[in-house]
């Protein structure tokens, strides 16, 4: 499905096509000399079978190799759309200069672009304004160049002799060496696009990503980012992948740190350094990876098996030792085993040698006899179970084995003609059997190295289908009237009362205990008895953030004296109080928002109360968030597993909390940019439903006056 989107969108032209799909293409720098970049260049484009023109040009040489070596790029014999500058840092700018009067549309370079060493260098800079005022699309500097197999083209100064076939996977690196770790070493993973995207000075990783969403034949785009340049670029090719339903795999390094700017809200603090990664991936169903290991597994499945179908996992094993490993992992990485029929159980005992009982996972090595046969039957009756959605064989397949070879027969004949994806996984990683597992995969099974990394690869497939086939119900927007009313409020730099923050968030469909503010002990009393006893007092001196470190909350106040006693310690601190009815719940949840620089508002959901800070068992998102989302975040907490019945409690109601967390979304997405910070904490929840009990709201017109104050 996801080809048929865009099998008209593969035919349009992009402002990419000249760099990434060039009719012909120039060599500055060209060389003859053995291991150099200059001859690595030239002899390596046409490696795979590019049909385009290929000039040489170098004032030094008439020929090199088959090709004619022209003096510069005056005398070729025809423009060329496309100039690589293998050239040193001293000679670019020139040479960009001589590309544009060429006529040239794009440009790669491999040097550093950098002359001083010195921070702020001003070549990369100029090199830049040079080619967006010409309107050249730049690959690099200080990058390893691209591989485009689907036209056999490679342009790198670093290229291996490993033959690149075209395949489905686009693959953008900001790293060099990440590029050519995956790009040179395993022909298991077949790229549509390997870049190396450098520097970036005019082309960015989003850029290369929307060129490859538009190519057919992408099925899965992997992504090595150490920065956004442009975050909304970013940000509008992740949205257009989750549109075309085309899986991305990213693995970020260099996460920025963003708790140290919020030095008021618990939210910023516990936030992280991931938080804006976090919640970016998660709203467009990035997949998440922290090692290239990973990264190359979770390309190879996703790309041969994506989408997976309903159901878990189904495993075979040739050992019942690594079976249990396997167990073990499958639990700890979160990746369930599907829960077999009885007809199943009944067919693999048929192809079972005695002794070894029907299971998932399955242990099938029995006395070895005939068992080419028993592989095939157990793994076919695992693919046709509806609860299964991939088998997966975990074996140390090794060349030149006759087991694994029949192994492999097996399972590859038995995904054949069903509809439902096989993989093998191998538990050692640095096992030899780099021939057959490129054959297994070649043959529509692939072959995945490390059983951690294997099943990460399948836990991310399934979390990415079940994310797809989530609903998205969101609250009933509130009234124009209401969101004007609240922007107005919200711009003006006076400090919110508690009273105002309870009502914000109740028209925001945040259930908010009623807040009534006393400047003295006798309008304390009468609040107290106009909402009923018990009560919470509350210091309400203005600047006071965090109110019970200071000892300014008071709990469970049950009568007259006990207010006027409570009042009196609070008085110390300053006279103004609130007073709110004591409400109770059997967990408490905190709902948070962090600005940050790049991605703007994030929400946070985390484990509340005093102790939020030293938990540290939160969610981030990016607004808006269905209720559906909302309830995924909160499972995806610690304190999930204190909601359900215990000990004779009742479950918590669950849904509320989910129904005030989206609600909690819209409010920050028609309200966000006047907010600087924004905690509530605790929200109580049990179950009868939801209560937020405390709320700090800074407003941006609020930090800034006080910032202009200070």
């Amino acid at each position: 499905m996801t080809t048929a989107l865009r099998t008209g969108q593969g035919q349009r032209s992009h402002r990419l096509d000249p760099l990434l799909r060039p009719p012909s293409i120039a060599f500055v720098g060209a060389s003859p000399t053995p291991d150099t970049a200059g001859r690595t260049m030239l002899f390596a484009a046409a490696l795979d079978g590019y049909s385009g023109r290929i000039h040489a040009v170098n004032p030094r040489y008439d020929r090199i190799g088959d090709y004619a070596c022209y003096p510069d790029l005056a005398a070729l014999p025809q423009p060329v759309e496309h100039v690589v500058l293998g050239l040193g840092n001293a000679q670019l700018e020139a040479g960009l200069l001589r590309a544009v009067e060429h006529g040239a549309k794009a440009v790669t370079i491999f040097a550093s672009c950098d002359l001083t060493g010195e921070p702020g260098d001003p070549l990369a800079g100029r090199l830049a304004a040079i080619a967006h005022e010409a309107g050249i699309a730049i690959c690099g500097g200080n990058g390893m160049g691209f591989c485009n197999p689907s036209i056999g083209l490679r342009v790198s100064g670093y290229a291996s002799a490993l033959p690149m076939r075209p395949g489905s996977v686009a693959f953008i690196t900001q790293s060099g060496s990440a590029f050519s770790a995956l790009a040179y070493n395993d022909a298991r993973l077949k790229y549509a696009l390997a870049v190396s995207s450098g520097r970036e000075l005019t082309t960015e990783a989003a850029d290369y990503m929307d060129w490859a969403l538009d190519q057919p034949q992408t099925r899965a785009v992997g992504l090595f980012l150490e920065a956004a340049r442009s975050p909304e670029r970013l940000v509008a090719a992740l949205e257009k992948a989750d549109r075309l339903a085309v899986p991305v795999v990213a693995l970020k390094v260099g996460k920025s740190r963003i708790a140290a700017e919020f030095a008021i809200s618990h939210s910023g603090a516990i936030a992280g350094d991931s938080a804006a990664w976090e919640a970016l991936f998660a709203r467009y169903g990035v997949m998440a990876v922290e090692t290239l290991d990973q990264l190359a597994a979770s390309l190879l499945l996703a790309s041969s098996c994506a989408p997976l179908p309903p159901g878990d996992l189904a495993s075979m094993h040739d050992s019942g030792g690594e079976r249990e490993m396997v167990a073990d992992l499958a639990e700890k990485l979160d990746v369930p085993f599907a829960d077999v029929s009885t007809e199943t159980l009944t067919r693999l005992q048929a192809h079972l040698d005695p002794g070894l009982p029907p299971a998932n996972p399955l242990d099938v090595w029995g006395t070895g006899r005939d068992f080419g046969a028993q592989v095939e039957g157990c793994m076919a009756a695992f693919l046709n179970d509806p609860a299964v959605a991939i088998g997966v064989l975990f074996q140390d397949i090794r060349d030149g084995s006759y087991i694994a070879e029949g192994f492999t027969r097996a399972v590859i004949s038995a995904r054949q003609g069903r509809a439902k994806p096989a993989a093998v996984v191998s538990n050692y990683a640095s096992v030899s059997h780099r021939a057959m597992a490129l054959a297994v995969t070649e043959a529509g099974v692939p072959v995945i190295d490390g059983t951690v990394e294997g099943l990460v690869a399948i836990r991310q497939l399934m979390q990415a289908r079940d994310r797809r086939a989530e609903g998205r119900s969101f609250p009933a927007p509130v009234s124009d009237a209401v969101r004007r009313g609240w922007r107005a409020r919200l711009a003006d730099p006076a400090p919110l009362s508690a009273a105002e923050a309870a009502e914000l968030l109740t028209d925001y469909a945040i259930p908010a205990a009623r807040t009534i503010a006393a400047d003295g002990v006798d309008a304390a009393v009468r609040a107290a008895q106009d909402l009923g006893w018990p009560v919470v007092l509350k210091s309400a001196v203005p600047g006071l953030a965090h109110k019970s470190d200071a000892g300014g909350v008071l709990l469970g106040l049950r009568d007259e004296a006990a207010l006027r006693a409570g009042y009196a310690r609070l008085a110390e601190i300053g006279p103004r109080v609130t007073v709110s009815p004591m409400v109770s719940g059997r967990i408490e949840l905190a709902f948070g928002m962090v600005r940050d620089p790049q991605f703007g508002p994030m929400l946070l959901l985390a484990a509340g109360g005093v102790f939020i800070e030293a938990l540290a068992d939160r969610a981030v998102a990016l607004p808006p968030v269905s209720q559906e989302e909302a309830a995924r975040l909160l499972r995806s907490l610690r304190l999930h597993a204190l909601t359900g019945a215990l000990r004779g409690l009742p479950a918590v109601d669950t849904g509320a909390a989910a129904r005030a967390f989206a609600g909690f979304s819209a409010l920050v997405q028609d309200l966000g940019d006047l907010i600087a910070e924004f905690d509530i904490n605790p929200l109580l929840v049990s179950d009868a439903g939801i209560m937020a009990v405390d709320a700090l709201i800074v407003t941006r017109a609020e930090a800034q006056h006080r910032n202009g104050a200070d």
